[in-house]
């Protein structure tokens, strides 16, 4: 996988990450992160910047990192464990953007592990990596077949699954989130799917006081997780 940036490239750098190889343009010039690749012992190729921007699908500021596709969790890493006390869930999210700054997010709150869904929904990439501002390496992201199932086995272990839905549903602030919860966001443009909105056991709404109905999908999850954290204290 290509991942490309400054700011991803240092971080990949710093924490150490795996990379197979370091794809530069011509006139690239930043001593820290020539620095930082002579010590890691990265292998550089330099190319012209038609070829980078060939490469790249967006904006690669002269670097591109060659590294291993990001390796998914499974389910039993959150089941089997004694720490992931909220889980978040993503209901086929489509916009990498959106999967980034989520995972940003969350990494901020202290939540290590984001279930997702392995087809129809947008999975790790360069935006997702540049967007979570190097905090995928913290996290945890599960790839499941089913949510609907895996719902029902995280219910199995005591969670509450708390779905954020605009129908039949209450004031996010009058959940009490105490417990194993697990937070459902939903696709950008759908929501949650029907099946999963009927396995969750609290549906609520984030109030809107302006003309637009909803809200960013990230957005929402970002309030939510506090919600949830703040709740907690």
């Amino acid at each position: 996988m290509y991942v490309y940036g400054r700011n991803v490239a240092r971080d990949l750098l710093i924490n150490h990450q795996k990379i197979e190889k370091a794809i530069l343009q011509d006139d690239f010039r930043e001593k820290e992160l020539i620095s930082l690749l002579e010590n890691a012992k990265i292998p550089m190729e330099f190319t012209s910047k038609r070829e980078m921007d060939r490469l790249s699908n967006g904006v690669h500021q002269g670097i591109i990192l060659s590294i291993p596709d990001y390796q998914y969790h499974d389910l039993d890493s959150i089941l089997l464990s004694q720490e992931d006390d909220v889980v978040v869930i993503l209901d086929h999210l489509e916009d990498p953007h959106n999967l980034g700054a989520i995972i940003r997010t969350c990494e901020a709150a202290g939540i290590r592990s984001i279930i997702l869904p392995k087809d129809r929904q947008v999975q790790v990439n360069a935006t997702v990596m540049k967007t979570s501002a190097g905090t995928l390496s913290s996290m945890n992201l599960v790839s499941v077949s089913n949510i609907a199932s895996s719902i029902d086995r995280l219910k199995e272990v005591g969670y509450w699954i708390v779905g954020t839905s605009l129908e039949n549903s209450v004031d996010y602030r009058e959940v009490d989130y105490q417990g194993k919860i697990c937070i459902v966001i939903g696709n950008e443009g759908s929501g949650i799917s029907q099946l999963v909105s009927k396995k969750c056991d609290f549906l609520v709404k984030i109030p809107m006081y302006g003309k637009t109905n909803s809200l960013n999908a990230s957005v929402a999850a970002g309030i939510m997780i506090y919600e949830v954290i703040r709740n907690r204290k």
